[in-house]
């Protein structure tokens, strides 16, 4: 499908009322994990998209184009706000934020594993090791201090273990800057790739900074704290990919298509009739703003869409399902990973005064009171072991032991590691 040659009523004819703005919230106990997180992905494309418009708003000058942008970004918001109240009033702040961080690992592993740019690739899988270490130790704060096991969340789909640890997260902001893709000549789906996580990201950073400081308790804070640093890292690695080149009406056009993108592959997949009605109705209103943010392109720039999306058929649907054996081969491969400006090395091969070790050092220190480590150490003294849900016996072997939390691997570099399984990447 080429969302360019379909047909698009006008923007105005999608402004709804409040009445009807406010949707049926899904059964926290009966949805499917994947729905959830389909609904977050789409809330943060439209959170993407209206920060973008926002910004364009106070970079132009022509009253003509910030009113039509205008218009477009309240119809934005109106999506965004009836998506975000799909998730119910009983629903936990941990329990989505279980959702959100089992988005971030099989979103990541399904575009990584389609990835055609092996550099992008790279970061891809980076972080993925990131954010399935954080899904573990949020699911050992809510079996902590909600007693609710974070597997019947996620479905069973998604393994829950530790990864490269939350502790060695912390790089030096010089290091999480990236080349850029040159995404006017990039396949498409590198351009959707980057525009997509990009947007998830930056939509779970929002998240866990505004609940940082909403948590009953100071452990709780402390992780969410944490945790959405570590976010703002991911964010600039992925948003450092993003073509520079492009100017703020072709930006424009990109979120609009990357929307419409994601409403398309939301419907192709989802198993719930009445969330799949919002998604073909927000496809709809998507394809509104593409041909309005396409008319503004012409208009403005004298350009049409093939000089910014060379080939604007899209990819085949982007599906949310189990990606088991591809995380664990990740985590068998790239534990001793950290950036090293615009690309990554074990941290083995870094020089003994390289700013990762002192910057992680200023961040970490004390190891044993560092959030993450905390609370799996935590559960371990009530209970006698962490909680985790696998399928096998960990593929690293050093995080075999439940009853202690590993906080070298990943940190430092002569970490034992002798019988792990790890296999540095060429």
């Amino acid at each position: 499908m080429n969302p360019f040659k379909e047909k698009a009523k006008p923007v105005e004819d999608y402004i709804e009322s409040l009445k009807d703005l406010y949707p049926v919230p899904y059964d926290k106990n009966a949805t499917d994990p994947y729905t959830k997180t389909r609904i977050i992905l789409a809330a943060g494309a439209e959170f993407e998209a209206n920060w973008h418009s926002h910004s364009m708003l106070r970079h132009i000058a022509d009253t003509d184009l910030r009113r039509s942008i205008s218009l477009s970004r309240f119809v934005e918001k109106q999506q965004q706000q009836k998506v975000s109240c799909l998730k119910p009033v009983n629903e936990t702040v941990l329990e989505t934020t279980i959702t959100y961080e089992q988005l971030a690992v099989d979103l990541t592993a399904e575009m990584a594993k389609k990835e055609k740019n092996f550099y992008v690739k790279k970061a891809l899988d980076f972080a993925l090791l990131e954010d399935f270490d954080h899904l573990y130790r949020y699911a050992d704060l809510l079996d902590t201090d909600d007693g609710v096991h974070a597997e019947r969340l996620v479905g069973k789909y998604t393994e829950i273990m530790p990864a490269r640890p939350t502790a060695a997260h912390h790089r030096h902001p010089f290091d999480n800057v990236k080349r850029d893709t040159n995404g006017k000549k990039a396949d498409v789906q590198t351009v959707l790739n980057t525009l997509i996580i990009t947007a998830a990201e930056q939509q779970t950073m929002n998240y866990y900074m505004n609940q940082a400081c909403f948590y009953k308790n100071d452990l709780g804070r402390k992780l969410f704290e944490e945790i959405s640093l570590v976010e703002e890292e991911h964010v600039t690695q992925y948003g450092s990919l993003i073509d520079t080149s492009y100017d703020f009406l072709e930006c424009n056009l990109l979120h609009e298509y990357a929307e419409c993108f994601i409403y398309w592959s939301n419907y192709m997949t989802e198993t719930d009739a009445r969330i799949r009605k919002i998604w073909e109705q927000n496809f709809e209103i998507e394809l509104s703003h593409l041909a309005e943010a396409r008319r503004l392109l012409k208009k403005y720039d004298g350009k049409d869409y093939p000089e910014v999306i060379s080939d604007a058929e899209f990819p085949e649907p982007l599906s949310l399902h189990e990606n088991v054996n591809y995380v664990r081969e990740i985590i068998k491969d790239s534990v001793q990973f950290t950036g090293d400006k615009e690309d990554y090395k074990d941290i083995s091969e870094l020089p003994s005064d390289h700013r990762y070790f002192s910057y992680n050092k200023a961040i970490n220190e004390p190891i044993a009171e560092e959030s993450g480590h905390e609370v799996i150490e935590r559960h371990i003294k009530d209970v006698g072991q962490d909680y985790r849900y696998e399928t096998d016996k960990h593929p690293f072997a050093a995080f075999r032991d439940r009853k202690k939390d590993n906080c070298s691997a990943g940190i430092k570099p002569d970490a034992e590691l002798k019988g792990t399984g790890f296999i540095p990447l060429k």
